[in-house]
Formats: C-alpha cells, structure tokens, sequence
C-alpha cells in the first residue's frame, strides 16, 4: 500500500475512501445507466457520458493540500465524477432539468460556473450539480451507502470539453508556468470557442424557425413563396402531392404502388428551373393529363400489377424535359440523375422518346 505522506488525519480519509471503492464503483455503473436511459428516452443528443471513480493517488495529492478541509471521505463531492458532454449550450439546460428531476441535489454545494463571466473561464464554464441517488431509482441491500454518498455531475458543450482537456495538458496542469504571451494566445482562442458555441445554438434555432415557417406556408398552401430545397421538399413529399396521379396509373391495371423515396428528385426539379414549391405544384396541374397518357400507353399492353410511388413524378418530369425541347440527352440526364450512370440509360430515353412521339407529346 502506498505511502504518500499524509498527516494522520489525511490517511484516515484515504483508509475510508480504499473502504468504499466498491460502493463507489457500482455508484459509477448505476449512475452512468439511469442516465443514459433518460437521455434515450427523451431522445435528446450527446456526444457522450463517461464517468470514472477517483484515483488513489489523486485524492491523495487533493488531501496533501486541503485534508484539513474534510471531516470524513463522504464530505468530498468527487470521489465520483459523471460527465455528460452535449452538441449545443442550450442542451446543457435540457440535461440539467433532467437530472433534477432524476437526483436528489445539493444545492448549496452544487455551482453553475458558467455565471462566473471570466476572461479565462470558457473550458470551466460547466454545470456541475452535487447528486444523491434516490431510493426509488435504486436501491441495493448489498451497497445501501449507494444512497447516501454524493457524486458530481458535470455537464458542458464539446468545445468547452475540448478546451478544458486542452488547457489542461498544457496549462496549469503540466508543472511548468505559461509564458504570458501564450496564455493570451489561449485565452483568445478561448473567446473564439465561446463565440462558437453560442453561434451555432443561434444557428440551430434560425433552422428550426425556418422549417417550422415552411411548415406553416406549405400547410397553408402557399408554395409560391417557399423555395426549393431539401427541407421544403421533404416537407412537400408528406403531403403525397404525387398521389392522385400515382393512384389514377396504378387503377390502369388495378396494381400495387410500392412506396420508394423521392428525394432523389430534387436535383431533378432544379435542373429544370425549378425555384419554389410553386414551380412543382404547376408542373403537376400542367402535366398530369400528358403524363397519365404516357402511363397509359406504358402499361396497357402489359399485365405489371406493382408499380412504384415514384411513376408519377418520373412522367411529369419526362413530360416537362421534352416540352421544354430537352429530347433525348434531356431524357438521360434524368435517368442518369434517378437511376445512376450507365450505358443503359441511353437506351431507356431512346425508348421513352418514341414512346411520346407516337402520343404526340412532342
């Protein structure tokens, strides 16, 4: 056993601690599990919890210095350390309110450092609460102390992690005292970290407010003025604006439409012109009739009784390609965009353009 040069009182701490090792360990197990089931079951994102139980030798070089300060081993709050590291600030609160709503917490012990408003302050700007594990959550007659010694949780952002395990390796912790023109130099790129971190929460709730304005102007019918991307086309797809169309071919030979992601024709879309909402929905209202009769003509000689959710904008697209005057490599590019590149594709457009010539769409 180690001898580290404590006065008695010291060693009595340190006997205490080596005594409730176990206890300390299944804390780690059971605190690490109940956390992570809440943050799963409220499907909010981390990018880790960790935990780990106090080295010896750590708490013996914390007793060297400050011993005096403890009356027994369960008076220090951090024999057990839980970490939960979040994407956003914001999220920070979210894990907070969880946790008190988990753990019995000791207030007054407990300290929101990210008030303190520091120069230097950025990689400590944590939450740490001071927690108890209640009876109700778990209880063990094998390790009953399990409810009663205190552990810290910590919350903080991924930056703020990165800087502090930065600022440690090569800050006060690495035994050699930072030349002053380097600590600013830190303490700078510490500013540009905080400004970061909170940028990219203004970020994430100018795009939430975004979608949840093109929610609103889809619901309410006003494509004219949403424009088309990625977001607003999803949003568009859950109205199934295809789905007449699809359902008027598939009644050709009474067959099963296959649902298949339509996403994928988007880019599509904006080759040809497409800038909002608006442009889709008139390509629907101008083409469907063009593209039933071109379905009409695909599948009336045939017995297909599976056709895919994606007939009806492949048709209103082919129809659109060519009177636009796109013909043939107007055709490939489409299939080349939907299906891949490939050899085949030239033939499929040669084959889809008599097909509409003998309709007279062209």
């Amino acid at each position: 056993m180690a001898d580290y040069g404590l006065d008695p009182h010291g060693n009595l701490i340190l006997d205490e601690y080596r005594q409730m090792r176990p206890a300390l360990q299944k804390m780690k197990e059971v605190a690490l599990s109940i956390i992570r089931k809440d943050i799963a079951d409220k499907n909010l994102m981390v990018t880790a919890t960790e935990a780990r139980v106090k080295e010896e030798g750590s708490l013996a070089g914390k007793l060297a210095l400050k011993g005096h300060k403890y009356a027994t081993a369960r008076d220090i709050t951090d024999l057990l350390g839980v970490r939960v590291i979040t994407f956003y600030s914001d999220d920070v609160d979210k894990i907070a309110a969880m946790a008190e709503n988990l753990f019995w917490i000791d207030r007054e012990n407990s300290v929101d450092k990210r008030k303190m408003h520091q120069l230097d302050s950025f990689g400590y700007n944590s939450l740490h609460y001071i927690c108890r594990i209640p009876e109700y959550l778990y209880k063990d007659p094998d390790f009953p102390e399990i409810n009663e010694i205190r552990f810290e949780l910590q919350i903080r952002t991924s930056l703020q992690h990165v800087w502090a395990t930065l600022y440690h390796d090569s800050g006060y912790k690495s035994g050699v005292e930072v030349p002053s023109q380097y600590l600013r130099q830190m303490n700078r790129l510490a500013g540009m970290l905080e400004l970061a971190d909170e940028q990219f929460c203004v970020i994430r709730r100018d795009i939430n407010d975004y979608r949840r304005r093109v929610q609103s102007l889809v619901s309410d019918g006003r494509l004219e003025e949403v424009a088309l991307d990625g977001d607003t086309f999803k949003s568009y797809l859950a109205m199934q604006p295809f789905d007449t169309l699809n359902r008027r071919i598939a009644a050709l030979n009474q067959a099963e439409i296959q649902e298949v992601p339509l996403q994928r024709y988007l880019p599509v879309l904006k080759d040809l012109g497409m800038t909002t909402l608006g442009d889709v929905e008139q390509m629907i209202r101008g083409g469907q009739e063009d593209a039933y009769r071109l379905a009409s003509y695909q599948l009336g000689v045939t017995d297909i009784d599976i056709i895919t959710s994606a007939v009806a904008i492949q048709n209103l697209c082919i129809v659109t390609i060519l009177r636009n005057g796109g013909g043939k490599p107007g055709l490939q590019s489409l299939f080349d965009t939907i299906n891949g590149q490939s050899e085949a594709n030239a033939s499929l457009a040669e084959m889809i353009y008599h097909q509409a010539e003998n309709l007279k769409l062209i």
